[in-house]
């Protein structure tokens, strides 16, 4: 029994509720406002495979885990895929459960970029984001060719490496092109602010370069990789996947240069972003492949989600965000 005196006061409860009622509500208009939307993750938990979440707790820009997709406790297929197709992983994820739906709501997936995926191969499968640390073990790793193909011959994935998939190059900008580029010399140009991924930790910095270099020589090359960043007006990404649209929506850069698919994703879900074609004698060209890992704890399952990235089925997805399948070519 509470002693009188110090019972709770109908209008302290009151004004305690009506706080409360207010903190909520301007938490629902933040989280509603462009200013937050433009935070990831942006799938709307659809890139979550799992089938029970327990409580739902993501807060954009404070407690967010974008890249690390589904319960690895309980995963029955763990992939590793480079981050630049994020966007397509909830998709081919639904119909790879259809097919088989013995795995379903049992897969695990990162989306980190394809350097660091290795990495954390190298690291036993443990890796640590912010205060929390877990280690899994990968079935299958799928980044470009050539990284597959490093990892093959490094005795650590099983050959040959499996093609399924192509991309080429472009100018991501803020929506409106307010900075007015028009090509990739324009990059090079004094007060164009950019953002590019670092080729010390992601592959498709080499693809930027020689497409740089096709454009405006080694001169261009020096000026977006070397000038520009002890300027400070090249900011150097380590997941340009997230990062290069973000800072492109919040002003921090006037362009970047991605991947044709994340542009399209972008444009897609609504993003204040667009693209700037780059020509074809200028870009460079992406394959992307994948592999089981020798030390792979579901390899059948691996296997079987390498066969479903070069089913029809899978290049369809593909095709929405602009990749196109891979042809060989002797």
């Amino acid at each position: 029994m509470i002693p009188s005196n110090r019972r709770p006061r109908p209008r302290v409860l009151s004004l305690a509720a009506s706080a409360c009622a207010l903190l909520v509500a301007a938490l629902a208009a933040a989280a509603a406002s462009p200013q937050a939307t433009v935070y990831p993750p942006w799938s709307g938990g659809k890139n979550d495979p799992v089938r029970h979440r327990g409580l739902e707790f993501t807060v954009p820009e404070v407690d967010n885990l974008p890249d690390f997709h589904g319960d690895p406790m309980t995963a029955r297929l763990v992939l590793f895929v480079g981050g630049n197709y994020f966007f397509a992983m909830a998709p081919l994820v639904a119909e790879f459960e259809r097919q088989h739906p013995e795995l379903a709501g049992k897969i695990y997936y990162e989306t980190i970029p394809p350097g660091l995926l290795v990495e954390q191969i190298k690291q036993g499968g443990t890796i640590t984001v912010g205060n929390m640390t877990w280690t899994v073990q990968a079935d299958v790793y799928a980044a470009g060719l050539r990284a597959v193909n490093a990892l093959i011959d490094a005795g650590i994935a099983a050959g040959p490496a499996a093609p399924y998939a192509t991309n080429t190059l472009t100018i991501m900008v803020p929506k409106g092109n307010p900075a007015g580029i028009g090509g990739l010399r324009d990059l090079g140009k004094s007060g164009i602010r950019l953002v590019m991924p670092n080729p010390a930790y992601e592959g498709v910095g080499r693809q930027i370069k020689e497409s740089l270099a096709k454009a405006g020589g080694e001169e261009l090359v020096k000026a977006v990789y070397e000038s520009k960043v002890q300027n400070g007006e090249t900011v150097m990404t380590r997941i340009h996947h997230r990062q290069s649209p973000l800072f492109l929506m919040l002003g921090r850069a006037d362009a970047g240069i991605t991947w044709q698919s994340e542009a399209i994703f972008q444009e897609s879900i609504g993003n204040p972003i667009s693209h700037v074609a780059i020509p074809d004698e200028q870009n460079a060209t992406a394959i992307y492949a994948a592999a089981v890992l020798k030390a792979a704890p579901h390899r059948q399952a691996g296997q079987q989600w390498v066969d479903f990235l070069q089913s029809p089925a899978a290049l369809a997805i593909f095709e929405r965000y602009g990749f196109k399948p891979y042809a060989h070519r002797p």
